[in-house]
Protein backbone atom coordinates (compact mmCIF):
# COMPACT_ATOMS: atom_id res chain seq x y z
CA UNK A 1 0.00 0.00 0.00
CA UNK A 2 1.24 3.21 -0.70
CA UNK A 3 2.59 5.38 2.27
CA UNK A 4 1.15 8.31 1.86
CA UNK A 5 -2.60 6.38 1.35
CA UNK A 6 -2.11 4.71 4.49
CA UNK A 7 -1.22 7.57 6.60
CA UNK A 8 -4.55 8.97 5.06
CA UNK A 9 -6.59 5.79 6.06
CA UNK A 10 -4.67 5.38 9.83
CA UNK A 11 -5.57 8.99 10.13
CA UNK A 12 -9.28 8.58 9.39
CA UNK A 13 -9.50 5.49 11.40
CA UNK A 14 -8.31 6.93 14.56
CA UNK A 15 -10.61 10.12 14.06
CA UNK A 16 -13.48 7.61 13.55
CA UNK A 17 -11.97 5.90 16.68
CA UNK A 18 -12.12 8.62 18.77
CA UNK A 19 -15.30 10.00 17.81
CA UNK A 20 -16.71 7.33 20.08
CA UNK A 21 -15.74 4.18 22.50
CA UNK A 22 -15.48 1.10 21.14
CA UNK A 23 -18.25 -1.31 21.91
CA UNK A 24 -19.34 -4.01 20.17
CA UNK A 25 -21.77 -3.41 17.54
CA UNK A 26 -23.74 -6.26 16.22
CA UNK A 27 -25.70 -6.63 12.84
CA UNK A 28 -29.19 -6.40 14.30
CA UNK A 29 -28.09 -2.66 15.67
CA UNK A 30 -27.66 -2.02 12.11
CA UNK A 31 -31.34 -2.88 10.53
CA UNK A 32 -33.40 -0.16 9.14
CA UNK A 33 -33.17 2.88 6.66
CA UNK A 34 -30.40 5.48 7.19
CA UNK A 35 -29.82 7.95 5.02
CA UNK A 36 -27.10 9.44 4.40
CA UNK A 37 -25.25 12.74 5.78
CA UNK A 38 -21.25 13.13 4.63
CA UNK A 39 -20.05 11.20 1.25
CA UNK A 40 -16.19 12.82 0.88
CA UNK A 41 -12.94 11.69 0.05
CA UNK A 42 -9.99 12.52 2.93
CA UNK A 43 -6.61 12.93 1.78
CA UNK A 44 -3.26 12.85 3.77
CA UNK A 45 -3.12 16.60 3.73
CA UNK A 46 -6.70 16.65 5.26
CA UNK A 47 -8.30 18.36 2.51
CA UNK A 48 -11.83 16.90 1.82
CA UNK A 49 -13.78 16.29 -1.54
CA UNK A 50 -16.81 16.52 -1.57
CA UNK A 51 -17.80 13.53 -4.21
CA UNK A 52 -21.76 14.41 -4.36
CA UNK A 53 -21.69 17.75 -3.59
CA UNK A 54 -22.08 19.92 -0.62
CA UNK A 55 -25.53 18.00 -0.01
CA UNK A 56 -25.24 14.22 -1.02
CA UNK A 57 -28.66 12.05 -1.37
CA UNK A 58 -28.35 8.64 -0.50
CA UNK A 59 -30.48 5.62 1.30
CA UNK A 60 -29.07 2.37 3.05
CA UNK A 61 -31.58 -0.36 4.02
CA UNK A 62 -30.28 -3.15 5.97
CA UNK A 63 -32.44 -5.89 6.76
CA UNK A 64 -32.37 -8.76 9.70
CA UNK A 65 -31.67 -11.31 7.33
CA UNK A 66 -28.33 -9.96 6.17
CA UNK A 67 -29.49 -8.25 3.22
CA UNK A 68 -28.39 -4.53 2.32
CA UNK A 69 -29.04 -2.01 -0.47
CA UNK A 70 -27.24 1.27 -0.62
CA UNK A 71 -27.91 4.27 -3.10
CA UNK A 72 -25.82 7.26 -3.38
CA UNK A 73 -26.74 10.10 -5.77
CA UNK A 74 -25.71 13.94 -6.48
CA UNK A 75 -28.70 16.20 -6.35
CA UNK A 76 -29.86 18.47 -8.60
CA UNK A 77 -28.16 16.49 -11.65
CA UNK A 78 -29.35 17.45 -14.61
CA UNK A 79 -31.61 15.86 -16.92
CA UNK A 80 -31.33 14.47 -20.26
CA UNK A 81 -32.40 16.78 -22.69
CA UNK A 82 -33.85 14.28 -24.44
CA UNK A 83 -36.34 12.80 -21.92
CA UNK A 84 -34.76 9.09 -23.21
CA UNK A 85 -32.16 7.34 -20.86
CA UNK A 86 -31.08 5.46 -24.30
CA UNK A 87 -30.60 8.95 -26.38
CA UNK A 88 -28.41 10.35 -24.03
CA UNK A 89 -25.27 12.86 -24.96
CA UNK A 90 -21.63 11.47 -23.56
CA UNK A 91 -21.72 14.07 -21.08
CA UNK A 92 -25.42 13.63 -19.99
CA UNK A 93 -23.82 10.00 -19.72
CA UNK A 94 -20.38 11.04 -17.70
CA UNK A 95 -22.41 13.34 -15.44
CA UNK A 96 -24.72 10.30 -14.30
CA UNK A 97 -22.50 7.99 -13.43
CA UNK A 98 -19.82 10.45 -12.03
CA UNK A 99 -22.76 11.53 -9.72
CA UNK A 100 -24.12 8.29 -8.52
CA UNK A 101 -23.04 5.35 -6.44
CA UNK A 102 -25.02 2.08 -5.40
CA UNK A 103 -25.01 -1.54 -4.83
CA UNK A 104 -26.46 -4.87 -3.27
CA UNK A 105 -25.81 -7.95 -2.05
CA UNK A 106 -25.34 -9.33 1.85
CA UNK A 107 -23.45 -7.91 4.70
CA UNK A 108 -21.54 -9.19 7.58
CA UNK A 109 -20.66 -7.62 10.80
CA UNK A 110 -17.96 -8.43 12.88
CA UNK A 111 -17.90 -6.75 16.03
CA UNK A 112 -15.05 -7.40 17.47
CA UNK A 113 -13.18 -5.70 15.13
CA UNK A 114 -15.78 -3.03 14.01
CA UNK A 115 -15.82 -3.91 10.51
CA UNK A 116 -19.21 -3.89 8.49
CA UNK A 117 -18.57 -6.07 5.26
CA UNK A 118 -20.34 -5.38 2.27
CA UNK A 119 -20.53 -8.56 -0.27
CA UNK A 120 -21.70 -6.80 -3.44
CA UNK A 121 -23.65 -9.04 -5.42
CA UNK A 122 -24.31 -6.03 -8.18
CA UNK A 123 -23.25 -2.47 -8.04
CA UNK A 124 -23.27 0.68 -10.53
CA UNK A 125 -18.81 0.14 -10.43
CA UNK A 126 -18.67 -2.65 -12.12
CA UNK A 127 -15.30 -3.50 -10.50
CA UNK A 128 -17.40 -4.07 -7.03
CA UNK A 129 -19.50 -6.62 -8.63
CA UNK A 130 -18.43 -10.04 -6.74
CA UNK A 131 -16.71 -8.26 -4.39
CA UNK A 132 -16.04 -8.18 -0.43
CA UNK A 133 -15.92 -4.23 0.68
CA UNK A 134 -14.86 -3.82 4.32
CA UNK A 135 -15.03 -0.86 6.38
CA UNK A 136 -13.73 0.16 9.34
CA UNK A 137 -16.91 1.42 11.29
CA UNK A 138 -18.79 3.49 14.27
CA UNK A 139 -22.15 3.12 15.64
CA UNK A 140 -22.57 6.44 17.85
CA UNK A 141 -26.29 6.63 18.80
CA UNK A 142 -28.18 7.24 15.50
CA UNK A 143 -25.20 7.93 13.16
CA UNK A 144 -22.75 5.47 11.85
CA UNK A 145 -19.33 6.46 10.13
CA UNK A 146 -17.35 4.06 8.05
CA UNK A 147 -14.21 4.37 5.63
CA UNK A 148 -13.50 3.31 2.30
CA UNK A 149 -10.09 2.44 2.32
CA UNK A 150 -10.42 2.12 -1.39
CA UNK A 151 -12.69 4.59 -3.25
CA UNK A 152 -14.15 4.46 -6.42
CA UNK A 153 -13.00 7.64 -7.74
CA UNK A 154 -10.44 10.57 -6.16
CA UNK A 155 -7.04 8.72 -6.41
CA UNK A 156 -4.77 6.35 -4.71
CA UNK A 157 -3.92 8.38 -1.52
CA UNK A 158 -8.03 9.18 -1.20
CA UNK A 159 -9.79 7.95 1.88
CA UNK A 160 -13.58 7.73 1.98
CA UNK A 161 -15.68 8.91 4.93
CA UNK A 162 -19.26 8.00 4.47
CA UNK A 163 -21.61 8.71 7.36
CA UNK A 164 -25.02 7.55 7.77
CA UNK A 165 -28.25 8.83 9.89
CA UNK A 166 -31.00 6.46 11.42
CA UNK A 167 -33.92 7.44 9.06
CA UNK A 168 -36.84 8.33 11.88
Amino acid sequence: MHLSRSLALAAVSLLLMAAAPREQVSAKQLVGTWTLVVCDNVYPDGRRAQLYGAEPQGLLMFDGQGRYSLHILRAGRARFASNDKSQGTLEEYKATVQGSNSHFGRYTVDGAKGTLTFHIDHASFPNWEGTQQQRSFTLDGDELTYTVPVPTSGGTTAVGEVKWRRAK
